[in-house]
């Protein structure tokens, strides 16, 4: 099958790209390294002729409710615009386990995307997964002082990114499904615990300090809202295992 990939080039998105074309798959990577503005929807419809699917996992850096709304919702409905001018039969979107559960700013814009595409006319799948084993290496930069790194109280069921890129493909191949079972890694750890061993495994020297999130955002990390409620597809590789590798 013939499947564009938005946001191909960045920390999932290789994985999934490398996946596809592993498995048989014509890859079309939706990105500004490829012509393609998301954000102004320029160069779409044209990447978009004869493809089967379109896997979304674009991505932003800001935790500003405002901003990420603006860019999810820019950016879905671009795509699906673009898919209904081609002809595209799927649109499989990725989101986050508990987004609805924790007072964040960047999950109202995950929020917003699904509702934008479970609206749409495109038929369309969208799975939930937790964050992935390499959150614990992003979040040592999120607020550092020198060699201190603050990293929030949170438990998290982490998962491999490449085991996630496994599953887009095969929603992909499987055609429209709605909303799918949350995807989880094999275990819970506490992230603090997590970015610690990063440091140690990769020489960063960060003294990593636990910060207390205030408020509903922080009861909602350290109680497990990120975590799923239910049974669901489960992850390979371990936290240990992806950082051994």
């Amino acid at each position: 099958m013939r499947l564009a990939v938005a946001g191909g080039t960045g920390m999932l998105g290789h994985h999934v790209v490398e996946v596809a074309r592993r498995d048989g798959h014509d890859v079309v990577v939706l990105d500004l390294s490829e012509g393609v503005d998301l954000l102004k929807g320029t160069g779409l419809t044209e990447k978009l002729v004869d493809v089967d699917a379109v896997v979304d996992v674009t991505s932003t850096r800001t935790q500003k409710r405002a901003k990420a709304e603006a860019f999810f919702g820019t950016v879905t409905r671009n795509l699906l615009d673009a898919e209904t001018a081609a002809g595209v039969g799927h649109h499989i979107a990725l989101s986050i386990v508990g987004a609805d559960a924790v007072p964040s700013g960047y999950y109202q814009g995950k929020l917003l995307q699904e509702r934008i595409v479970m609206d749409s006319k495109v038929p369309w799948s969208i799975l939930r997964s937790t964050q992935f084993h390499e959150f614990a290496a992003q979040v040592l930069d999120y607020v550092r002082f020198g060699p201190f790194s603050l990293v929030p109280r949170m438990l998290s069921q982490p998962i491999a990114a490449v085991d996630v890129a496994r599953i887009l493909v095969q929603m992909a191949e499987s055609g429209p499904a709605g909303r799918v079972p949350e995807l989880a890694g094999p275990e819970r750890h506490q992230m603090v615990d997590l970015s610690r061993r990063v440091s140690r495994a990769r020489g960063l020297g960060r003294r990593v300090i636990p910060l207390h999130v205030p408020g509903a955002l922080g009861k909602g990390l350290r109680s497990g809202a990120l975590i799923p409620t239910g049974d669901g597809p489960r992850g390979r590789l371990t936290f240990a295992e992806w950082l051994d590798a």
